[in-house]
């Protein structure tokens, strides 16, 4: 099932939970209810819960959609000092520059085909993936610079290499939900407490009126779903990709 079908199942069962509930409320109050008073006080409450409600939801969505931006960055910054290694290390002799770049595309192509979809499944990155960076790391360090040339890049690809590695271990910590459980409580209670207000309401069973009840409905609904997608950086609809990798390295094949 994908995503976009949870999000239609999502919606149209909030609207029609909505719709029922206000059909058969209508259909219980007797004839001679006034449904034309409501008490400033219910007003101005449920203005009130509805505007906090309203702030929750826009922090929930900057937040994870925040999330899921650093978390691309960590696989641009990634990419491009992998991509730094690779071009920089064409100063040093045949032997040693074949070898590191040699590593590099092992590397890359074991985070785009494998990792990747370790990440995607169970938000850990991979032992294999962590050997070939160690081989990386201890090929470009070992290396013993044989002129000024020379010297002057080897301290450079150090520092790229080790920007790779932070990158990674900051790539792995994205790849897991960033909000807490007592966070998507609190969402879900505000948005049923929230939807539910409207029966605080003498809602008739007119067009207008049911229209609006279900559309309101609907757009909370589409907000938590919203929320859900951006939450796992790595593995939903929206989610971020390994492309910096494939276009730094079009031999790659992701």
């Amino acid at each position: 099932m994908t995503e976009w079908l949870v999000l239609t199942l999502a919606m149209a069962a909030a609207c029609a939970v909505v719709l029922l509930i206000v059909v058969l409320r209508h259909w219980r109050t007797s004839a001679n209810a006034d449904v034309s008073e409501t008490p400033d006080v219910m007003e101005y409450m449920t203005m009130m819960i509805g505007v906090v409600y309203a702030i929750v939801l826009g922090l929930a969505i900057a937040g994870v959609w925040e999330a899921r931006s650093a978390a691309q960055d960590h696989v641009r910054t990634e990419a491009q000092a992998l991509h730094e290694v690779h071009e920089r290390v064409r100063v040093y002799p045949a032997e040693v520059r074949d070898r590191i770049r040699d590593d590099v595309t092992a590397y890359v192509g074991h985070v785009v085909t494998k990792e990747w979809d370790q990440m995607a499944d169970n938000g850990e990155l991979t032992a294999r993936g962590t050997a070939l960076l160690a081989t990386l790391r201890h090929d470009v360090t070992d290396y013993e610079p044989k002129s000024d040339f020379e010297a002057q890049a080897y301290q450079p690809l150090v520092d790229q290499v080790a920007l790779v590695d932070d990158a990674r271990g900051a790539r792995g910590d994205s790849a897991e939900a960033t909000m807490p459980g007592v966070v998507w409580f609190g969402l879900i209670t505000g948005g049923l407490v929230t939807v539910g207000l409207i029966f605080a309401f003498q809602i008739r069973r007119n067009v207008r009126e049911l229209v609006l009840a279900g559309l309101f409905s609907a757009l909370i609904a589409f907000l938590l779903f919203l929320i859900w997608d951006f939450d796992a950086p790595y593995s939903r609809g929206i989610a971020a990709t390994a492309e910096p990798f494939t276009l730094l390295f079009p031999g790659v094949d992701g």
